[in-house]
Order: C-alpha cells, then structure tokens, then sequence
C-alpha cells in the first residue's frame, strides 16, 4: 500500500464547493482528509479545477461518486469508471466508494433507490462491481444505503449486504446516520443491524445529520447536525471495526466553516476514546 493510502485516517470533511474559499484557508491539520465527488470534478479546470487541486496536493481526497448506478437496469457508464480512474490517478486517491442503490432506468432519476434484497440481485451487482473493479484496479467500497420502501426482499437488509460484498470482492462504507435513519423508519435495533453486517470488511465510516419529518420517519438529508444517537452509534461501530477514517458528511444547510469543524473534532474525540486495542489505522486491519 502506497504512503498516500496510510496517510487516510483519522477524521475528514466533505469538499463542497461552497466552502472552497474556508477549505482553501483553513488551518492546517484541522482535517485530516476529504471526500469529493467524483462527477463534480471530473475535467473541471479554471479557477475551480486549480484550488481543487491545490487541496489535492496539501490533503488525501477520497472520492464519494453519486452515478454509478451500481444496481440498476441500464448499461454501466464505462467512460465514467473511466474518468474516474483518470481522476484517481491525478491527485493519487486512494479509495473510490458508491452507494449499494440504483439511480437510473432508461436515464438517471435524481435519487438514490434501494435494489430488491433477491438473490438475483446480489449475482447481477456483483458481477457490475467486479466490471468497475476491473477498470479501477482495486476494490471499491459500497455504502450501506438509506431507504424507506422495499418492495421486494427474499433477505434482510443485512444478508444483501454481505452477499453482494462477499461475491464482488468489494469493501464496506459504513454509513452510521444511514442505520440510524432505517432503524427508525423501518423499526429496528440499530445495534443488532451493526452487528449483523460484514464489519470485517469496512475500510470507512460516514457520519452525518438528517431531516425529522416525523417521530416515526426520519430523512437522510445530510442538511443538519449529527445526533446524539448518531454519535453513539459511530462510538459502538469503533468498539466493533477499530478507529476508521471517519467522514462528517454536510451536502446543504452549510453552517460556518468553525461549526462542521467543531463535529470533525467530536469525531476526533470519539476516535481517542475508543478502546486502545482496536486504535488501527487503514491497511492494519
């Protein structure tokens, strides 16, 4: 593994490009990496393209796509697994994560739509992952998704996951916010759900806040803060997986710069209190 994969650990912000100017001026060390999206940077030059850069060049950035459209019916995009292995090769990424959904039928649909938990399922994404395997190099981690509708499910949740992990060779992206948001909507213990996924396969972990819409239905908007119960979540996650790089997700409702760092440092202090045995870094595992 290179020196810049050991150097992705610790504690990193999302690159929005409302915040290039704050990012671009932040104190040094206040992050330890960030995450992009690949679609939004992919061939972007300009004023832009140079301070995204220029990030590049002073943190690790792992890149989060939003297109992939890993499970759905379309042809898989090619010249984007493509670009983005350009992309990689650019300002030396090293990990390229997507969500376990689909978001395109006969065109992209603007979500993020929860594929049937089927055993067919899991041998059609699989053999898509191991196509952008193939074309990225190395393995890609899938991100337990959010959802509030499944039509169709031959397994839990959880058994999906593993299958389609299992069979593709991928790794996992642990989103806690997303645990805690089903956990609510479709009425589970959260815990026991952490418990049940493949952890010896996560390589990172997502945090992030949500929408209240009700007592009984919460939505994974990434426009507020981290929870209470979301924190503790990420707290047991390390207590199972071990200090993972651990990203605060923020898409919209972007507070002060200071603020989104004040919940990097929480999950700093989350990280140092976990127990020492299990303080690993990526690659030790």
């Amino acid at each position: 593994m290179s020196e810049r994969h050991n150097e992705f650990r610790g504690a990193g912000l999302g690159l929005r490009r409302a915040l290039m100017g704050p990012l671009s001026s932040m104190e040094s060390g206040s992050v330890d990496f960030m995450e992009a999206a690949p679609e939004n940077w992919i061939g972007v030059g300009g004023r832009f393209g140079r301070k995204f850069r220029n990030l590049a060049e002073r943190y690790p950035i792992v890149l989060h796509g939003l297109s992939l459209d890993i499970g759905g019916p379309d042809p898989l995009d090619k010249d984007l697994v493509g670009a983005v292995r350009e992309l990689m090769n650019q300002i030396e990424v090293p990990l390229y994560s997507e969500h376990l959904t689909y978001c395109a039928a006969q065109g992209h649909l603007y979500d993020l739509l929860p594929i049937p938990f089927t055993e067919e399922a899991v041998h059609y994404v699989a053999a898509r992952v191991r196509q952008v395997q193939d074309i990225i190099g190395e393995p890609i981690a899938l991100e337990n998704a959010s959802y509030y509708a499944q039509p169709h499910q031959d397994m839990t949740e959880a058994q999906f996951v593993s299958a389609v992990l299992s069979e593709s060779g991928s790794d996992l992206l642990l989103d806690v916010n997303n645990i805690y948001v089903n956990s609510i909507n479709h009425g589970y213990d959260p815990i026991a759900f952490l418990d049940s996924l493949p952890l010896e396969r996560a390589r990172y972990i997502h945090v992030a806040g949500h929408y209240d819409e009700a007592d009984d239905l919460k939505v994974d908007t990434h426009g507020a803060d981290v929870i209470d119960p979301v924190w503790d979540i990420l707290a047991q996650a390390y207590q199972r997986t071990g200090v993972l790089p651990t990203l605060l997700e923020r898409d919209f409702n972007l507070p002060p710069l200071a603020e989104l760092l004040s919940e990097v440092e929480q999950v700093r202090r989350l990280q140092r209190e976990a127990p020492e045995r299990h303080k690993v870094a990526v690659g030790q595992l």
